[in-house]
């Protein structure tokens, strides 16, 4: 990370700073739990919990107007610009992706149409916090289960799909399509719509441990689609279009997600927050502190020629999601929603904003 000013942010002074704030106070909630003395990861920059408890306190008292909102953070906070040193620093440092809320058909009963199951998370999966064992490890986690006395990885995708889990009442609900099931595991959460006309939200409640793999990327590899056309539509389509391959694509992810219901407000992100449309951003937390403000600068997925530069916080991370600029905007839920995350691969760079009493030290400790 290097110091910047807010004028290099192309695009800063037009922001909407004031729905940033809003999303920003909502992740407070995070800090206030927190201790004092508490470094937060990456701890040798992110500063301790005070930090970010004292630009809190001040979030809360701003009136929430674009112009005081904007004030607050010049105010409050210093601009880093965020480069992976195993890349040439440009305008296109980075890659943004998007992802949404999407919409699938089920019923809490199993029946012939509805016969694809969402588990909730097992009771003998075990996560692990590395960094509690190794401060070089803060934000790695893994996942596996207790068999005798050994620690062994859970159950992988296809095992899964099999039957593995099958009578141990862990069903949320029943859905129609096991592709639809597939990119859900992908986005996180979702909208359910049962078969008795109410709608049920589930929401990421753990994963199995298993590493994620892009199926986009065997499809490319197959022939099957060129790279340039790669998107959540063109793969969802390949797997309509060639049911008697689908499954065995899909089972190359060996990653799987569970679930649990989302009463209120939602979906839920990593930092258990709802997570706000155009606002969120998923992270690798080895790099950026969950709940800090991020500047993003890349283009528009639906139009490259347009710009997309904005303010937006931390909120959530994902197994994709790896590297120092690399982030997944949250897009919400409607069709705009699922077009723009389908779509969105788009190069570009970022600005991490640090409060600056943890600024001073980094910057102290940087020589």
């Amino acid at each position: 990370m290097s110091p910047a000013s807010f004028s290099q942010m192309p695009g800063w002074q037009l922001d909407d700073h004031r729905a940033a704030l809003i999303t920003f106070v909502t992740t407070c909630r995070r800090f206030d739990r927190l201790k004092a003395v508490q470094p937060l990861p990456p701890a040798i920059y992110a500063g301790l919990a005070s930090d970010w408890q004292s630009v809190c306190a001040v979030a809360r008292g701003t009136r929430q107007s674009g112009s005081s909102a904007k004030q607050f953070f010049e105010d409050w906070f210093q601009p880093f610009a965020a480069a992976d040193k195993n890349q040439a620093p440009g305008p296109a440092s980075g890659l943004f992706t998007g992802y949404f809320e999407p919409q699938l058909n089920g019923s809490k009963k199993r029946s012939k149409r509805f016969n694809v199951p969402l588990y909730r998370r097992p009771n003998d999966l075990i996560n692990i916090d590395l960094g509690k064992f190794d401060k070089a490890l803060a934000g790695r986690r893994i996942s596996g289960h207790v068999r005798g006395n050994r620690f062994l990885p859970y159950a992988e995708r296809s095992e899964i799909e099999s039957g593995i889990l099958a009578g141990r009442g862990l069903e949320v609900v029943w859905v129609d399509s096991a592709i639809d099931a597939f990119f859900l595991h992908i986005q996180g959460s979702g909208r359910i719509l049962l078969d008795n006309g109410e709608t049920l939200r589930v929401g990421f409640d753990g994963k199995n441990g298993r590493p994620y793999r892009a199926i986009g990327r065997d499809l490319v590899a197959m022939g099957a689609i060129p790279r340039k056309d790669v998107s959540l539509q063109s793969i969802r389509k390949w797997l309509a279009d060639n049911p008697g391959q689908a499954r065995a694509l899909m089972q190359r992810n060996r990653s799987y997600v569970f679930f649990k219901p989302i009463v209120g407000p939602g979906p839920i992100g990593a930092a258990g927050m709802p997570l706000t449309p155009g606002r969120s951003l998923a992270v690798d937390l080895k790099y950026v502190p969950m709940g800090a403000p991020v500047w993003l600068e890349t283009t528009n997925p639906l139009n490259p020629l347009l710009p997309l530069a904005r303010l937006v916080i931390a909120q959530d991370t994902g197994s994709a999601i790896t590297g120092p600029v690399r982030g997944d905007l949250f897009w919400g839920y409607g069709r705009y929603a699922r077009e723009a995350a389908g779509r969105m691969k788009s190069p570009g760079r970022m600005f991490l904003l640090l409060p600056k009493s943890a600024a001073r030290r980094t910057l102290l400790h940087s020589g």
